[in-house]
């Protein structure tokens, strides 16, 4: 028998967190910006679709982002942190044996499931 991995990829995971606790930005623009809160390192799908570069300093898109009302976030690597392990322990309910790629990524033995 061949063993069967999946891969676990959240999507915009550090926007979903944020999500979690303010349903308000869904299908809004969202950026979430560096711990130094000088450049973009997660956009929203909106925020792509407004065009917004990763890795743009903030200072560089001031204006741009009040002027499509773009919700800035600066990374909170503690609840980022806290949602990847939620998003694990309930991946573990699937398959015990799982090996963690990054804070959103996982691969998932899922032979015989």
């Amino acid at each position: 028998m061949v063993d069967l991995y999946a891969l676990i990829d959240c999507n915009n995971f550090y926007i979903s967190c944020e999500w979690v606790f303010n349903r308000s930005l869904n299908g809004k623009p969202v950026v979430v910006l560096s711990n130094y809160v000088v450049s973009v390192i997660v956009r929203s799908n909106e925020a792509i679709a407004l065009g917004i570069p990763i890795d743009t300093t903030a200072f560089e898109y001031k204006y741009f982002f009040e002027r499509f009302y773009v919700n800035i976030f600066s990374a909170s690597f503690t609840l980022f942190g806290d949602m990847c392990s939620h998003v694990m322990t309930i991946l573990s309910d699937y398959s015990p044996d799982k090996e963690i790629y990054n804070i959103d990524e996982c691969f998932l033995e899922v032979t015989g499931f």
